[in-house]
């Protein structure tokens, strides 16, 4: 199996002009999907971490993403093929509720030489 990051985006002006019973089945969805092992978690407020050539580290407030709708939650699930994941996000909350999910494949880190 490899392994996703997912990346939800939506507001709740789209989430409240779905259909309620919409909603409820994205909800079940997710629940489903973290019984078989998907983590996923609603997103707090970021801060970005700067150390250049290791000399000092600054912390910002704020993101470095941005985007028309913003950050709503993200996960890390376990799917076979890059297909495989994307039928298992199309099912969610921000997929369904007028939002979008981004999909990234999560490769290993190279070990250093």
């Amino acid at each position: 199996m490899a392994t996703f990051v997912t990346i939800g985006y939506g507001d709740q002006d789209g989430y409240d002009r779905t259909d309620p019973a919409v909603r409820d089945e994205a909800h079940a969805h997710d629940a489903r999907m973290a019984e078989a092992g998907a983590v996923m978690g609603i997103a707090g407020s970021p801060v970005r971490v700067r150390n250049h050539d290791g000399a000092r580290t600054t912390v910002e407030g704020g993101s470095f993403m941005s985007s028309a709708l913003p950050v709503a939650g993200f996960g890390i699930i376990e799917a076979a093929t890059l297909e495989e994941a994307v039928e298992l996000v199309s099912k969610t909350p921000c997929a369904v509720a007028q939002g979008v999910v981004e999909v990234w494949p999560l490769r290993e880190t190279p070990s250093p030489r």
